[in-house]
């Protein structure tokens, strides 16, 4: 058995050294370097072999080629010339870059000539693509080229939004009527980069003249525009992503063209629109789509809607007779008692939803549908548990209680326990608009609920309970107003004073805007109910005149205030203006 040494015992190693040639005497070496006599001494005796003396010792490896190093000194006036090009194509390529350079400092003319060319080639496009979709309906493969030439063709005359002094010409040359086609083309996309392009020409921030923008927009309509509009906002589905942008496209987009709110600038197009059977029924449809997350179709679809209803009457009567308003007080239901997340779709949607509603009640018809839909009672509740939507609501019943029919809607807010929602508002501290549309019911109910009937006495009570502080609250606001309208009164008198009478005839209207921003409006709802207090109750209007006397005041400015408003109502004004001057005149008899 092998030991542990002989284990562990370490493996020899050939080794790789080189072996030394046995040592020589020195005197044997000597003899043989005198025997031969062409033996060097530094040779050692051994034989050597001589270099050719035509080599180079410091070079090494293969030859050079022929002619390198010519090449390489003749490199700046030879056949490379820079980067690897001869001279004659260096010059061909400066004479390119100075044309290209010309091309620039002189840019394309566009004229008549040009726009005649353009609407030439427009129409070739569009003959080409149509020949070949009907020759080859089966190989859409043969044709889809054509498309795309098309398609870069409507793109292209989004140039025209430039020069809109080419409209007329344009519109003569046909292509409006041919561009308004594409809508009905059986390729989406294209249809949408057309309407995408139509909204672009009549945009609000194109510099055209009223006569050039209504040429091409009556040439626009007279190619059945509106039909075909809704036909694709019929077509499109929304559930692809291209399609969705195309309904986007027919009602807005940020940074394309707002069709539909382009055209509704005109009102008679505005009612045009609303003529169409299906525009409005499928808007309003649109925007009560039930969504997780409001999309930007759903609130443009109210935003459009609201513009149509504020330009035209017929619209407004279209809208209500659809039961629009119920349809929109069921979407403003939601919002009762919480807000839409700010910034974002939603909460557009919500104050369009509110726009749409507002300018509607001003009607009898819809002030009806108003309170069928229990309007009142949402609004209340609004009021007492809402945040964004509080103001709103606020605004939208002054305008169902303002006017000569709104006598259902403050009868039907006294029955719903609303004096008290209102009246605690009202002492509180609120924004001026707010004060406002407070102090615009306050003076509705006093105008229109009949005397002596429960639901007025009801409302003097709560002027004069609590040791009439709500009327200490109204001469705390009367003086606020009245001393923001004397401020501006002031200024305007000093301005009267260096203009002549034409000057100041010109100024009329920027002077009266100026005195309603200051307050008059509110200052003048606020005499109006002190003078229905004062001829209501005999011990209210003495705490009103006490409250004057204060100040060194009396209802001498309660008076002039109402007259002003009765010198400011036109004779030849309708008849809800006449009822209101009679009421004017009757309360300052009481002054």
């Amino acid at each position: 058995m092998a030991s542990l040494d002989d284990l562990f015992k370490r493996p020899t190693i050939p080794s790789n050294k080189r072996k030394l040639n046995a040592a020589k005497d020195p005197n044997e070496i000597y003899k043989s370097i005198k025997l031969n006599g062409t033996a060097n001494a530094r040779t050692n005796g051994q034989s050597t072999v001589e270099d050719d003396p035509g080599e180079d010792d410091d070079i090494a490896g293969p030859e050079m080629p022929p002619d390198m190093d010519d090449e390489a000194e003749d490199d700046e006036e030879g056949r490379f010339f820079g980067g690897g090009i001869t001279t004659d194509t260096a010059e061909v390529l400066d004479f390119i870059d100075e044309r290209d350079q010309e091309a620039v400092a002189k840019p394309e003319t566009i004229d008549l000539a040009w726009v005649r060319k353009l609407a030439l080639n427009f129409e070739r496009k569009i003959s080409k693509n149509a020949e070949l979709r009907a020759k080859f309906e089966a190989a859409p493969q043969k044709f889809m080229s054509s498309e795309a030439d098309l398609d870069a063709d409507v793109k292209a005359l989004s140039i025209l939004s430039e020069h809109p002094e080419l409209y007329q010409e344009f519109a003569q040359l046909g292509c409006i009527s041919s561009l308004v086609s594409l809508l009905s083309h059986e390729n989406t996309d294209i249809a949408i980069d057309a309407i995408e392009i139509i909204g672009e020409l009549t945009d609000e921030d194109v510099e055209a003249e009223q006569a050039q923008w209504d040429v091409l927009v009556d040439a626009m309509l007279d190619a059945d525009l509106l039909d075909l509009l809704y036909q694709n906002l019929s077509r499109f589905d929304e559930g692809v992503e291209s399609d969705r942008s195309g309904a986007y496209h027919v009602l807005g987009k940020h940074f394309a063209p707002r069709v539909l709110e382009n055209l509704s600038s005109r009102p008679s197009i505005a009612e045009r629109i609303g003529k169409n059977k299906a525009m409005i029924p499928w808007l309003i449809s649109r925007a009560q789509v039930r969504e997780s997350t409001v999309s930007q179709n759903k609130q443009y679809s109210a935003e459009v809607l609201a513009i149509l209803l504020q330009s035209s009457v017929a619209n407004r009567k279209r809208f209500i007779e659809l039961d629009g308003i119920d349809a929109f007080l069921q979407l403003l239901s939601t919002y009762r008692k919480r807000d839409p997340e700010k910034g974002t779709e939603e909460e557009e949607l919500v104050e369009n939803v509110f726009d749409c509603v507002t300018c509607c009640v001003d009607d009898e018809e819809g002030k009806q549908k108003y309170l069928d839909g229990e309007g009142i009672e949402l609004c209340l509740i609004m009021l007492k548990e809402g945040k964004m939507s509080r103001p709103r609501a606020l605004r939208l019943m002054d305008h169902a209680l303002g006017g000569p029919t709104g006598i259902s809607c403050c009868e039907n807010l006294v029955e719903a326990a609303g004096l008290k929602v209102i009246f605690t508002m009202f002492m509180k501290k609120v924004d001026n608009q707010s004060t406002e549309h407070l102090l615009g019911i306050l003076a509705s109910m006093l105008r229109l609920l009949p005397g002596d009937s429960a639901p007025r006495i009801r409302l003097l009570g709560k002027f004069v309970e609590k040791n009439y502080e709500k009327i200490d609250r109204l001469m705390q606001l009367r003086r606020d107003y009245s001393s923001r309208v004397f401020n501006v009164d002031q200024t305007i008198k000093s301005e009267r004073a260096t203009l002549s009478d034409e000057e100041q005839a010109d100024l009329t209207d920027e002077w009266l805007s100026r005195r309603l921003d200051a307050g008059l409006f509110s200052l003048q709802s606020i005499d109006t109910i002190l003078a229905w207090l004062v001829a209501e109750d005999d011990g209210a209007g003495a705490h009103i005149q006490q409250l004057l006397a204060d100040r060194d005041e009396s209802f001498a400015i309660v008076k002039g205030t109402l007259l002003e408003q009765v010198d400011g109502i036109n004779a030849s004004s309708g008849e809800e203006d006449t009822t209101l001057k009679d009421m004017l005149e009757t309360l300052i008899a009481f002054l």
